[in-house]
């Protein structure tokens, strides 16, 4: 409870500072999608065969690491967010079995806010003052029983090569501090360290910032600053024809933003102008120990028809 006041606290104070901005911002005209009026998957176009085989080249030792984190109750979620999950045996009163068999089983009913714990952000999920990806009016998406473009359900799938980017090592920190922008000269830096690594069209970005360690520990730290991806990184990973962006952080993007009211702008360009996917709460650990930068990734969502997130568990294969 205590984070989710914190969260509403700190949404309404970001509020307050885009109201005081008036006029001093003022956004660029919608951006269309270079795939044609009727695209919805954005830069996952930018996934192509070669994207995959090359990937697939990349699993050197045979080692997986799942990236979620675990979704419960006590997942530190962004307000008013909440999570639950009631068992039930139903049929089975008193004891009752099923046939001759004598068959138990188990359902589960779970009533939760879908953009909680390790999740992946649609399209439909971030606009600019109510237009969303490819110049879409809300009017053409937005539906109370569900989207009405940009539903989860439209997501391919993915598997592609995933960059994995150690913001810990490059700042010399166990966890690097909120507040930290990852800008161009920061995701460069972080590339040179680890060997001179390129960024490819069609690739997962995730930064790794030791963030997710405050995860039961902190939890009212961990879920209202983070460090995170500057507006400038954001132009310039787009810029690659990246499909994706990830981090082991609740909202990718840094917090305290790096301008006062414009609120939650990382996702504006990642989502509304680029078409580049979120995926938030990614945990990379593993393959940091084992000094593994580069590998392949899954990423397979639930098919929910008009969802605006999916709750994912992305597979790092290398």
């Amino acid at each position: 409870m205590k984070i989710k006041k914190m969260a509403t606290a700190f949404l309404a104070s970001a509020l307050l500072g885009a109201v005081s901005m008036g006029s001093a911002f003022a956004y660029e005209s919608c951006h269309k999608s270079k795939w044609g009026p009727n695209d919805q998957i954005g830069a996952l176009n930018n996934i192509t065969q070669d994207n995959i085989l090359a990937a697939t080249k990349l699993i050197k030792q045979g080692k997986k690491m799942a990236m979620a984190i675990e979704t419960n109750a006590q997942t530190p979620a962004f307000a008013p967010r909440t999570y639950s999950v009631t068992i039930v045996k139903p049929g089975q009163e008193n004891g009752q079995t099923l046939g001759v068999t004598k068959t138990s089983y188990h359902d589960d009913i779970l009533q939760t806010w879908v953009g909680i714990g390790t999740q992946l952000d649609g399209l439909g999920h971030i606009g600019i003052d109510n237009v969303f990806y490819n110049c879409t009016p809300g009017i053409e998406v937005t539906g109370i029983s569900g989207l009405k473009k940009f539903g989860i359900e439209t997501f391919p799938g993915v598997a592609t090569r995933a960059v994995i980017l150690d913001m810990t090592g490059l700042m010399g920190k166990d966890i690097v501090p909120e507040g930290t922008a990852f800008n161009q000269a920061e995701i460069e830096a972080a590339l040179k360290r680890q060997g001179n690594m390129k960024i490819n069209k069609g690739d997962v970005v995730i930064f790794y910032t030791g963030w997710h360690k405050l995860l039961g520990v902190d939890n009212k730290r961990n879920g209202s600053v983070e460090p995170g991806l500057g507006v400038q990184g954001a132009r310039y990973l787009a810029s690659l024809g990246v499909a994706m962006i990830g981090s082991d952080t609740w909202a990718v993007e840094v917090i305290p933003f790096e301008n006062q009211g414009q609120v939650f702008h990382v996702h504006q360009i990642l989502l509304a102008e680029s078409g580049v996917f979120i995926l938030e709460n990614v945990v990379a650990q593993q393959a940091v120990n084992d000094k593994v930068y580069e590998g392949m990734i899954t990423v397979g969502p639930h098919r929910t028809t008009g969802s605006v997130q999916a709750i994912v568990n992305p597979i790092f294969v290398y």
